[in-house]
């Protein structure tokens, strides 16, 4: 475990494992960098992986007030710890804030991320002021409420569900986790209100960049990684066959090493 200082001064944890070119991991909702060894153990002899705890998670600092930028200040902390040059993966909600960061961080060489999680129809679109939502149910009724409307509202999970999730010793963790909530619904934006993409970060993306999705996953989720890769000047889509929003190690790692390896 190591860290690095973030321009606002805070500790950005990391783990380094491997060799060759630098690999940043960036992790979706809920999620810390314990997500990753599953792909670092598969992606090691091909890069240097840093996967990361993004701040307000596992064992990273967290400095008030969050803003969109502090976290990509962390991600081009990271890059430049690698030696100034790196490829990014992104999942999920971690997916929307690498593409943020591939706008704006000089060093970003290569982007490939997996299902970001916009809204641009077949589906409810969720409100404007979502992470005000999930803010306010943090601070004013605890991590447990805003979790249930996070589950209920963003991920349709039906409430017999719901209550089989609150049972599982996973959510604990996530209500340590639950304030971050609000970060991501802040990096994704408007993009979940079920209005078309706006141009921005994609036309400011400069670099290759692969937008993957899973087969089995729902039709908007695929039709959303199809117009994200449309909005980005150098973007390809490719769809795995069979896997849902959480790909299998064995299925996504060749896809990636393919990718970053220039093919």
């Amino acid at each position: 475990m190591s860290s690095v200082i973030s321009a606002d001064g805070t500790a950005i944890v990391y783990d380094r494992s491997g060799e060759g070119p630098a690999l940043v991991m960036v992790s979706g909702s809920l999620t810390t960098r314990a997500a990753f060894p599953p792909f670092t153990a598969l992606l090691a002899p091909h890069f240097t992986v840093f996967a990361y705890d993004r701040r307000g998670r596992g064992d990273s600092g967290d400095t008030p007030p969050y803003a969109v930028e502090r976290e990509v200040d962390d991600l081009r902390a990271l890059v430049a710890e690698a030696g100034g040059e790196a490829f990014v993966f992104g999942h999920s909600a971690g997916a929307a804030l690498a593409m943020e960061a591939a706008a704006r961080v000089a060093g970003i060489r290569r982007l490939a991320v997996y299902e970001p999680p916009f809204i641009l129809g077949g589906r409810s679109p969720l409100p404007d002021d979502l992470p005000a939502r999930l803010a306010e149910r943090c601070a004013a009724d605890g991590p447990d409420s805003a979790l249930a409307y996070y589950f209920t509202i963003a991920l349709e999970v039906p409430a017999p569900a719901l209550e089989r999730m609150r049972a599982d010793p996973t959510w604990a963790e996530w209500e340590r986790m639950a304030h971050t909530l609000a970060y991501d619904a802040a990096i994704l934006g408007e993009r979940v209100t079920g209005r078309p993409l706006p141009a921005e970060p994609f036309a400011s993306i400069a670099v290759p960049t692969l937008v993957l999705s899973g087969g089995s996953s729902p039709e908007w989720m695929r039709e959303t990684a199809r117009a994200v890769a449309a909005a980005i000047p150098g973007g390809r889509h490719v769809t795995l066959d069979g896997q849902g929003h959480s790909a299998a190690p064995d299925v996504l790692t060749p896809v990636l090493v393919d990718f970053f390896g220039g093919r």
